[in-house]
């Protein structure tokens, strides 16, 4: 376990503000939450944190919200916004942090569906999707506060509510209203991004989070109060997970990415001992390091994947429970120190020491890629109605490719079909209904159908599958995991994204996207002088290669799985562009009806 500090309750009996109280009263002076400004990073303590939230919570009081109120939140991942999140929980009030990259009609889902009638938003851009619902007589949202002062206009402003909570706080209202707090009241609700139809609310409440916190917490061990860099959105269960509440947990330091493609920068300054990405940011970094290592010398090239065969090895021995032989242990060693920390230094991943992914299954040539440099990828496995993870890989007892096994207190069975089920106290009692009532989604005995198809293995480890409603069945009856055939094409580097298809036909065809990140290198590196994306997916020479890749990939599938006919891509799929949801998961029905013409052109006659 990585915390040994005091728990002020029992896990189960716990509350996010009884933590807040117990940092500010033992670990006053520790670093609580840095943000960029400027050149450097501003900090406030544990104490400073407290004493501003209570402040802001007095101002959001002023301002009407009361116990059990939902509050809307759309910032980035700012001080204004993890404080008034904090400041929210104080109040009884119930924070709803909306994903930045929401479309006008999903904002207006979320605001009728959640009867909040107040938003907390970043500036111009959210305005433009926000002002409309204050005219409109169905939904029930009566004001916004805007954190950028500069684009407010007339709405009040994080500063001046900040400063009105300054003129009526009063310490004694404070302390009685958190005291309050039970654990069974809500903590958060979490919109799920939503593949498919609208986001649906997911209701968890304290004890559903602590617990998740204090059992997540024993998976792992980390130096005291370490740092977290913190980029993911906070409408995405896995950073209020890992940038709210196992901060609070442990009184750890959280250091505020605003921008997520500056994660990378951020990382290289920080040397982090611990960092979490999506597997979408995992393939994205793997594809950089290998974009600067095709142009490096031969002999260089040689002595660097003789180290990773090494730390192959090794992570073999620790994979399969044996002990490290010295003799591979000693060379380890002396690769680590001369070749491979050296080049993870000047990406800062030389001081890591806990590195996960969740969410989707991850590819497993970017998890043996990553074994290659000695950092273990601890994958996990859960969903927003888990509170986060269900499974878990531990340097204890992982199995590379697997998601691991089940947290404490968690149960899981595999249904007929390979649909996992789970229950146990970290799952939620159900989705948010219009009234402000919850619907179970449990049958009669509790457990939770969670959508994923999977396997056990004899030693307890889950493996994905697919998701259930994403199984390809073909017009011959056969079953056909997409994630398995993209994962298997992707092995390729020059491949980044891509979407098979095949429900009701009588063959597989897919969507390739280039890998942006290497393409250009690797095109360059053979000659090719046009390396934009337009171009190199119509050269002769990267077309050669990816027929290549196909061939390879459908030499490892079943008859039923091979890609018979593909497009190569040059475009990247993205949030923003609506292929992908904001957590970075494939949104098959939206690239399906983009790319339709392309796609049934697959399936003509030649």
């Amino acid at each position: 376990m990585t915390t040994k500090l005091r728990l002020p309750a029992p896990a189960e009996e716990l509350t996010l503000p009884a933590l807040l109280a117990r940092n500010a009263t033992e670990h006053a002076e520790l670093p609580a939450l840095s943000w960029r400004e400027g050149d450097g990073w501003s900090t406030l303590s544990w104490s400073e944190v407290r004493r501003k939230v209570g402040v802001l919570a007095s101002g959001y009081a002023a301002l009407g919200v009361e116990r059990g109120d939902h509050v809307l939140m759309m910032m980035g991942n700012r001080p204004e916004h993890w404080l008034t999140d904090l400041a929210l929980v104080h109040l009884g009030a119930v924070p709803v942090t909306v994903y930045g990259t929401s479309a006008p009609e999903q904002v207006a889902h979320i605001a009728r569906h959640s009867r909040a009638r107040l938003a907390v938003v970043e500036g111009a851009r959210e305005l433009a999707r926000w002002e409309p619902l204050l005219a409109d007589p169905g939904t029930p949202l009566e004001r916004l506060v805007v954190a950028e002062a500069a684009e407010a206009g007339s709405h009040p402003t994080y500063g001046s509510l900040h400063a009105s909570g300054a003129r009526v706080h009063r310490s004694e209202d404070f302390e009685k209203g958190w005291r309050e707090t039970r654990p069974e009241d809500p903590l958060t609700v979490v919109y799920t991004s939503g593949t498919t139809g609208d986001p649906k609310g997911v209701r968890l409440t304290h004890r559903n989070i602590m617990l998740q916190a204090v059992r997540l917490d024993r998976q792992v061990e980390l130096p005291e109060h370490a740092e977290h860099i913190c980029y993911l959105p906070f409408a995405h269960i896995a950073e209020r997970i890992l940038g709210i509440y196992l901060p609070l947990l442990r009184a750890a330091h959280v250091r505020l990415c605003a921008d997520p493609a500056a994660v990378s920068a951020a990382v290289r300054e920080l040397h982090p001992v611990q960092f979490f990405g999506v597997p979408r940011v995992w393939e994205k970094l793997a594809a950089s390091v290998r974009a600067v290592l095709a142009q490096l010398p031969e002999e260089q090239r040689t002595a660097i994947e003789a180290a990773n065969d090494l730390a192959r090895e090794r992570a073999g021995h620790h994979e399969r429970g044996e002990e490290v032989p010295a003799a591979v242990a000693e060379a380890y060693a002396q690769a680590k120190e001369r070749v491979l920390d050296p080049l993870l230094g000047l990406a800062g991943l030389d001081r890591l020491l806990w590195t996960a992914s969740a969410t989707a299954p991850m590819p497993i040539d970017v998890v043996r890629f990553w074994a290659g440099w000695g950092i273990t990828i601890m994958d996990a496995w859960g969903l927003t109605e888990t509170s986060g993870v269900c499974t878990v890989n531990s340097p204890e007892a992982f199995r590379l490719g697997s998601v691991g096994r089940p947290i404490e207190g968690l149960e899981l069975r595999l249904a007929e079909d390979g649909e996992i089920l789970t229950r146990g106290a970290t799952v939620f009692g159900g989705y948010l209904r219009p009234d402000g009532t919850v619907e179970s989604a449990a049958d009669a005995e509790g457990w939770f159908p969670t959508g994923d198809i999977g396997r056990l293995d004899e030693d307890g480890f889950l493996w994905l599958t697919d998701r259930k409603k994403e199984l390809i069945i073909t017009s011959t009856g056969k079953n056909v995991s997409p994630a398995l055939v993209e994962n298997t094409v992707k092995e390729h580097p020059l491949i980044g994204q891509a979407l098979v298809h095949g429900d009701g036909r009588s063959y597989l065809v897919a969507l390739l996207v280039l890998d942006a990140e290497l393409a250009p290198a690797w095109a360059a590196a053979r000659g090719i002088e046009d390396t934009a994306p337009a171009a190199l997916a119509a050269h002769p020479t990267v077309l050669e290669e990816i027929a290549r890749a196909v061939e390879q990939a459908n030499a490892r599938l079943n008859r039923t799985e091979q890609i018979k006919r593909y497009r190569l891509l040059s475009e990247e799929w993205g949030p923003e562009s609506g292929e992908l949801t904001p957590s970075l998961k494939l949104r098959r029905r939206v690239v399906r009806a983009k790319y339709e013409d392309l796609i049934e052109g697959l399936y003509e006659a030649p």
